[in-house]
Formats: C-alpha cells, structure tokens, sequence
C-alpha cells in the first residue's frame, strides 16, 4: 500500500520508511527541509513538503495514502504544551481526512505509568502529569474506530535507542554526563524505565500498519525496566566519570518525568501478532559506548 509517514525522516521514521519499503509498500514522506527530502528519497521514499503545523500538507498526505502512520512530535521540552497541541491538532485533522474509508492510521503513543504495577496494552494511557495530553490524543486516536478508520496506537517507551545515535530519555543522560562531568540519576535511581531497540519498533509499526484491529494498542517494549541508576552506571562506566543522585529539578521539566517508576510489558502484543525484539537491549547499547557529543 501507499504510506504517508509524518515524522519520516526523525528517529523513528528513519527506520520506518525502510521496514515499509523493504516490506514491498510505497511510503510518502512528510518532510520539513531539504536534508529530510534528500533522506527520504534516499531511502527510497517520495517526500511531501509540510510539518505537523501545516495542516494543508497534511490533508494532502492523507489524500494521497491508503494508510497513515504519524510519528512526528517536536521533542522540545522547553515548549511541551505547545508541542503537545500540535500533535492533537495534527491527529484531529488527518481523523478528518480519514473519515469513513477503512484506512489504518497507526499513531505512535507512550507506554502508560501505572504505580505499583508494569503496564500492559490493556491499562488506560496517562493522562496526567507533563506528558497527560499525549495520552488524551492517544485516546482520541482509538475512539476513530468509531469514524470507518482502522485505528491503532503502537506506545513506546521512553527510551528508545541505537547504539552511537539514539538512546531516548538516556540521551539526556548522556548529555548532561558529558557536560558535568558527572553521571546521574533521581532520588535513589530504583525507578524502572522500559526501552526498545528503534529497528525492533520500525517493525511493530509496520504490523500494526498490516494487520492490527481497528481500536488496538501495542506495546513496542523489549526491556520491561532497568533501572536508572543502573543506566546511569552504565553511562558513566563508559564515559569514567562518577555516578550520583541529584534532585529531580537538575534536569527541568523532564526531570518530573525521570523521578517516576514506569515498568511496561509486551506480553499481549508478542502473543497477538508474533513480535519478537531481536536487536540489542538499551544496556547493551550503552555499554558498547561510541556515544555520539550530545551535550
């Protein structure tokens, strides 16, 4: 099938656009620059001009498509709630591109927080909390079962990496490490965070993209949850530099993020549809080194 990727070109689309071309589809590629043009082309994909704010470009895609999957998100943590209303408004307006043609739209979400327990695909999406609106848009995105589009959210976790590129909340870590001097980790480091090899979520996307029910989650998590201070030791092994514990506030509004206990599990997704992570854990990736000058 055609594909219109938004995000095609970020971390994640850049091993999305490939998975769906090597998997025998067309992909048309929303892109905001000429770099993003030049790489998905690249890769084998048409690029489309526009960015999430651009909603004319947006409707086009759609239009294009005879299905969509949306990963783009700003990413800056200095302006989230405007971020945050970007994407809904992103979502709201392909939903009404999409409206009543069957099509599948796959959304990429967050692993949800459950205190006191791992989550699964079958708790609700977090709704509070610096990131609370994402999870509003998630919920919105299930409910278009209800408008004829074959919805689904494929949530991933916080940190989702390749070695010497991407290595998701740890490239914060990373990055403070080495400006500091010194690796860190919140309060007393035993909160868990889950992770994904970016390669093993490129595939779970592109099955949710082929076979997934309208109104499904999928989970993209291979590691449950290592711990952050055992992330931090293994940044500052790598780096030799000292590991401590600081205050929440020490990494700003992320910082409200890190201090939280987020377990998560796969279990449903890997039952449903035969997903298997086959490449290399966060703690692999981290202790390999090779990190790329973050800070």
């Amino acid at each position: 099938m055609r594909v219109f990727v938004t995000g095609a070109s970020g971390s994640i689309g850049s091993v999305v656009v490939p998975e769906l071309i090597a998997a025998g589809h067309e992909v048309l590629g929303l892109v905001r620059s000429d770099a993003a043009a030049t790489a998905v082309t690249a890769a084998g994909g048409t690029p489309l001009r526009g960015d999430l704010t651009d909603l004319d470009s947006l409707r086009a895609g759609a239009a294009q498509a005879d299905g969509v999957i949306n990963l783009a998100f700003s990413n800056d943590w200095n302006n989230l709630e405007a971020g945050i209303d970007e994407e809904a408004r992103a979502v709201q307006t392909l939903a009404g591109a999409l409206a009543g043609s069957g099509k599948p739209f796959v959304h990429a979400g967050l692993t949800p927080m459950m205190p006191g327990h791992t989550s699964t695909e079958d708790d609700p999406d977090t709704t509070d909390g610096p990131v609370g609106g994402r999870g509003h848009t998630s919920q919105m995105v299930l409910t278009l079962a209800d408008q004829g589009i074959r919805s689904s959210v494929v949530r991933l976790p916080r940190s989702v990496h390749q070695r010497g590129s991407q290595y998701g909340f740890c490239s914060v870590l990373i990055a403070a490490a080495q400006k500091t001097g010194v690796s860190a980790y919140v309060g007393d480091g035993t909160q868990r965070w889950p992770a994904v090899n970016r390669l093993d979520a490129a595939t779970l996307f592109r099955i949710a993209l082929e076979d997934a029910a309208p109104g499904t989650v999928l989970h993209a998590v291979a590691d449950e949850g290592d711990t952050m201070r055992t992330l931090a030791e293994a940044i500052g092994g790598v780096l030799a530099v000292p590991v401590e514990s600081v205050a929440s506030e020490r990494f700003g509004v992320i910082g409200r993020v890190f201090a939280l206990d987020m377990p998560s599990s796969s279990a449903l997704t890997r039952e449903r549809f035969g997903w298997q992570p086959t490449h290399p854990s966060l703690i692999d990736d981290l202790a390999a080194g090779g990190y790329p000058a973050l800070g």
